[in-house]
């Protein structure tokens, strides 16, 4: 008998098409991630409508790193560079712990209340679309993504150097080893709630990355060259930069006139070597398999283990996971 259906009964073929039919509902409609410890990642989000409701002033600079660093205490997350513009943000951070989801929950929470607070909003702070979370590799995906946010401003034409955006960027206090500091937005906290006084965000380079002072000399050298490039472009086509004034000055209800690409790849992972790349789709593919297989059962009422990197059943529901 041809495999496939025939009437009621289940055949091989028909077991392999449902099969798969339940992984593609699973893995398009779950998007489970693998959260690992020791991971590299690059957070974006946008605000929402692509307004500048992140305009750099004193107090949206000090509620972003207030919150920034608070979220990255609470969450044991090691911060290495971040840049807010005026309606985003990049973020490069190392998650020791696996620990990112609670990281981006919080702190996007509370820079949300706290500057629709300093604005006299109601309406979400930033876009419904996810958070971008790439995960980093490999080395060289980790300093290009740190060469991207430090340049950030200048890749723009808002600024010519990178240390004059007027908003946060990280860059200078990364490469000085001073920290960021940051009060408590007074307009939002209580003063006799639980959120400390004061923080400061010491920005770093993990030893996983390699030695320091040769990370931060080719971070240096790399931002540099940009800032050279561009200039160079300039001065070639004879476009002039926004600058620090006319940022400030721009109205946080206002938005870009540019229009935005839309439906364009999300990407997850990222490794400047194809193999890496490759490598780790690979396992993504297989946790997703694993993943659905698991939670199919465990829906059933079955004891399972659940992959490694599985993150909110863990936390919430306690379910066991395997041991690497």
């Amino acid at each position: 008998m041809a495999e496939g259906r025939t009437g009621n009964a289940v055949t091989p073929g028909n077991r392999v098409v449902v099969t798969l039919a339940k992984f593609l509902l699973y893995a398009t409609r779950m998007l489970a991630r693998p959260v690992l410890p020791n991971q590299f990642y690059m957070i974006n989000r946008r605000c929402t409508q692509r307004q500048f409701l992140l305009r750099p002033d004193r107090e949206t600079n000090n509620v972003f790193t207030y919150c920034l660093a608070e979220a990255a205490q609470r969450c044991q997350i090691e911060v290495l560079l971040s840049c807010a513009m005026s309606n985003h943000h990049h973020t490069v951070i190392y998650d020791r712990w696996g620990r990112y989801p609670e990281f981006i929950e919080h702190f996007h929470k509370m820079v949300a209340r706290s500057q629709n607070a300093l604005r006299g909003r109601w309406e979400n702070l930033w876009s419904s679309e996810q958070a971008c979370i790439v995960r980093l590799e490999d080395r060289a995906a980790v300093m290009d993504r740190l060469v991207y946010v430090a340049t950030n401003p200048v890749k723009d034409y808002l600024v010519e150097r990178v240390h004059h955006w007027p908003g946060v960027n990280g860059l200078t206090a990364l490469v000085n080893k001073r920290p960021l500091g940051a009060t408590r937005p007074t307009h939002f906290f209580r003063k006799d709630g639980p959120m400390p006084d004061a923080v400061e965000l010491h920005l770093l380079i993990p030893p996983e990355l390699g030695p320091e002072a040769e990370v931060l000399a080719e971070l240096r050298e790399r931002v540099q060259a940009v800032e050279e490039a561009f200039a160079a472009e300039r001065r070639r086509t004879g476009r002039r930069v926004y600058g620090r004034r006319a940022v400030r000055q721009q109205s946080w209800c206002d938005q870009p006139s540019s229009i935005e690409p839309r439906r364009t790849l999300r990407p997850r992972v990222a490794a400047r070597s194809v193999w890496v790349r490759i490598e780790a789709l690979q396992r993504d593919r297989m946790f997703l398999a694993d993943y659905a297989t698991a939670r199919e059962a465990w829906l059933h009422g079955a004891t399972v283990m659940f992959p490694l990197g599985t993150y909110w059943l863990r936390r919430f529901a306690k379910v066991p996971l395997a041991k690497a």
